[in-house]
């Protein structure tokens, strides 16, 4: 769950000038081919297809919820009327999330979509959490359907990563986000003044520094970048260069900017990001196990949906958190006492970016579910 490297387009330029042209042109031919239609496999992945198959739908929208590089490390069991959510470790990030924190927050935002789904469906659901299972269950049963402002934000939410335009968010706007129901042990902390934006940025700032000098980091997250869109429709996961507003570039290029990146100029290029945000919030929990976790990730995608539905854009800046030695001097310095902060969002106004893509929900079933 954490940002993607912003490519210059005057490195881009560079880079291309120095390169071989025939490869380049090459690239160039076979990326803007008619049949590479990204547009049309985008709104295919945001739009739900199983309208007759409402377990299957459930299980869609759940898929559209935000997660770590986009690695989707989940897969799902349909059982009579229940729905089970269980990571997928052959997704992991070992480098980054090396305790599986953030993988089993992605499942609770992936739980969060199921739960504001089901309701919209008409279902309500009873959640068992992973105590002495290592997997969510919900089970099922019919209800009065809720549709709600969050669940029309569901196929909108996105983790935009673009600079905002640094408009302050309205009061009454921010008043309804300080007031989002929560989860058990787990709280909100916003930062929306300057002093306070300033210590998060500088704990980001060292995030950054410590993460890009680490070349096991660097190389996990190229693995996870997706340079061209050629990239991104035949794997549909991972980070999207255009997603970021990045220009599209062929691997060999796109490994070679980003392997040469100096931890100063990423520091540089998200603390210009993170000064186009007018609010940072920090989602905190009392306790690092993995019903915390996936608590916290519920809390997470709730807020990111309200935030969805006023037209508030947010996107993840996490360093701090990831880096062990960082993250109890961040938890100390902005105040969070006992509680352990789990993710770290930049908030504000900006145009929405093209959206990332999903594995079918055929993909991310556990075979021989009752469908």
């Amino acid at each position: 769950m954490n940002s993607k490297l912003k490519l210059s387009r005057r490195d881009f330029l560079k880079l291309v000038a120095a390169g071989s042209a025939t490869a380049v042109g090459g690239y160039m031919l076979s990326e803007y081919t008619p049949w590479l239609d990204y547009n049309e496999q985008s709104t295919k992945t945001w739009t739900a297809q199983n309208a007759s198959a409402p377990l299957m739908t459930l299980v869609h929208y759940a898929t559209l919820a935000a997660n770590g590089h986009n690695t989707q490390p989940w897969k799902f069991a349909i059982r009579e009327k229940a729905i089970q959510i269980h990571p997928d470790y052959a997704r992991e990030l070992p480098v980054v999330d090396p305790n599986h924190r953030e993988l089993w927050m992605s499942l609770g935002c992936a739980l969060e979509n199921l739960l504001v789904a089901a309701r919209a469906l008409g279902y309500a659901a009873e959640v068992t959490y992973p105590e002495q299972a290592d997997f969510i269950h919900v089970q099922l049963s019919a209800d009065a359907p809720q549709v709600s402002p969050l669940f029309e934000a569901i196929p909108l939410r996105q983790n935009t990563r673009s600079s905002y335009d640094g408009r302050l968010i309205k009061n009454e706007d921010f008043a309804q986000l300080q007031a989002l129901p929560l989860e058990p042990g787990v709280t909100l902390q916003f930062a929306a003044n300057p002093a306070a934006m300033e210590t998060f940025l500088e704990y980001v700032n060292l995030g950054n520094l410590a993460q890009y000098a680490d070349s096991a980091f660097v190389d996990e997250l190229i693995a996870w970048l997706r340079f061209n869109k050629k990239e991104a429709l035949a794997s549909l996961d991972g980070l999207y260069s255009a997603c970021s507003g990045n220009p599209q570039v062929p691997r060999w290029l796109g490994r070679m900017v980003v392997a040469g990146t100096k931890p100063q100029q990423q520091a540089n290029a998200d603390a210009a990001k993170f000064r186009t945000s007018p609010v940072a919030v920090v989602i905190a929990s009392e306790s690092d196990d993995k019903v915390s976790w996936v608590r916290a990730g519920q809390v997470y995608e709730r807020l990111a949906l309200k935030m969805t539905s006023l037209n508030i854009k947010s996107a993840f800046l996490n360093q701090p958190i990831e880096i062990p030695s960082l993250r109890g001097q961040f938890q100390s310095a902005i105040g969070l006492g006992n509680s352990l902060p789990q993710l770290l969002v930049r908030c504000g106004y900006a145009d929405a970016m093209p959206r990332s893509l999903r594995r079918p929900v055929e993909q991310v079933l556990i075979q021989g579910t009752d469908k």
